[in-house]
């Protein structure tokens, strides 16, 4: 492994993108190599005038301050030749370079890593759900991936150190800046017991360009990411966006339909995003594959401290029933009256026999995918049907 500082080097250098670094350290084998390469080398290797410009500056005094700052903070340097860096992250389309590391490192390649991302400008609605939530999961096992902003992210790292879980932070700025300022404590609480990351070296303001670069990670170190609350226009959607085309699974926490802050999550999930109105929503999905990692227990939500939680849903309410008491009887549904419901909906209730999986109902009822989907999703809000393991759907209620 080259010395780190050639590393450092390497991700300074100004008017340097990701992208160019990467092809540049795929070249040249190491950022040592680089730095030694003459012009001939240089110019062998098709560099165009800027990039050339920026890997002639050898100068070493940003790097030595960089490296100072380190030492001082006690932070590690993680680079992506390291047998530490999670293989999660370095296969997403543009890895970072290298990571400032503060805390202990989980290996994030083993756990049940999820993101919880949401408005900073959150309700008391959404810090109840991203504290519960978090909290929830953090009990059964995951490990919580945020963004150590205020709102939503701060929320969720809470959640996750209330219930003795580890949390990662992934921040837009050096670890010596603590923005928000009144996030401060949290700060320390996490790396304390948590792990907090930068590909941002120390003394690098928290610009508003930085924040949607840093998504990437987050969603990159994750199985999935869990959107809790996110106007239309919102940097957790940008998270949201990175995670498909990443790959990763994408759950977004229902909201009331006139809560501007919930307009995004409402959106995601007509589009297709699984609903998460409890932690094992989620957690069902990654049971089969980490059975070693979650435990399955009933988890009593958490009272956070700004709003009492709100009134457990119907689903829940079902699941915490007692196995030995009967089961309610189903409300009718008498689809005579009209309820609002699209055509596309009731034909969907009309066809619904036991438990269906998705690709069931379309063949049924000859209706799009997208369309069943989206039909589905707002019944599914309104309790009129509800969802198990397997995208398997049954009615909630009798029809009449």
């Amino acid at each position: 492994m080259s010395n780190l500082k050639y590393w450092v080097w390497l991700s300074a250098l100004r008017g340097l993108g990701g992208s160019t670094a990467l092809e540049l350290l795929h070249q040249f084998g190491s950022p040592e190599s680089l730095y030694y390469a003459d012009q001939e080398e240089l110019r062998q290797a098709g560099l165009d005038g800027r990039t050339l410009a920026a890997v002639e500056d050898r100068s070493l005094s940003e790097t030595d301050r960089i490296l100072g700052e380190c030492d001082r903070l006690g932070l590690r340097i993680l680079t992506i030749q390291d047998t530490e860096y999670p293989d999660r992250l370095k296969n997403i389309y543009d890895p970072p370079l290298l990571l400032y590391v503060q805390g202990r490192l989980p290996l994030f390649d083993e756990e049940v890593a999820l993101a919880m991302v949401g408005t900073r400008d959150c309700s008391a609605y959404g810090i109840t759900a991203a504290e519960t939530m978090s909290h929830s999961l953090a009990k059964q096992g995951a490990l919580i991936v945020s963004g150590l902003a205020k709102g939503i992210d701060a929320a969720a790292h809470r959640g996750t150190l209330r219930a003795g879980g580890v949390t990662a932070a992934v921040l837009g700025n050096g670890h010596d800046v603590i923005y928000p300022p009144e996030n401060r404590s949290l700060y320390a609480d996490i790396a304390a017991a948590g792990v907090i990351l930068s590909e941002y070296p120390p003394g690098t303001r928290p610009e508003g360009k930085h924040f949607p670069v840093r998504n990437r990670i987050i969603s990159g170190l994750c199985l999935g990411t869990v959107i809790v609350e996110a106007p239309r226009r919102s940097g957790a959607l940008i998270t949201a966006e990175l995670a498909l085309e990443q790959g990763r699974d994408v759950f977004a926490v229902p909201g009331p339909i006139d809560s501007p802050a919930s307009a995004g999550c409402n959106r995601l999930i007509r589009d297709g995003a699984f609903l998460a109105a409890d932690s094992w929503d989620i957690l069902r999905e990654y049971v089969g594959r980490y059975p070693h990692k979650l435990t399955a227990q009933a988890v009593e939500p958490i009272q956070p401290l700004e709003t009492e939680p709100p009134a457990p849903s119907s689903r829940r309410r079902a699941k915490e029933e007692p196995a030995e008491e009967a089961a309610p009887a189903l409300p009718v549904l008498d689809l005579s009256v009209d309820h609002g419901l699209t055509d596309d909906q009731m034909a969907i209730l009309r066809a619904l026999e036991g438990e269906m999986q998705v690709d069931d109902i379309i063949e049924v009822t000859q209706i799009p995918a997208r369309r069943v989907l989206s039909a589905l999703t707002l019944l599914e809000l309104e309790n009129y049907v509800t969802q198990s393991s397997g995208k398997r759907f049954s009615l909630q209620v009798t029809l009449q």
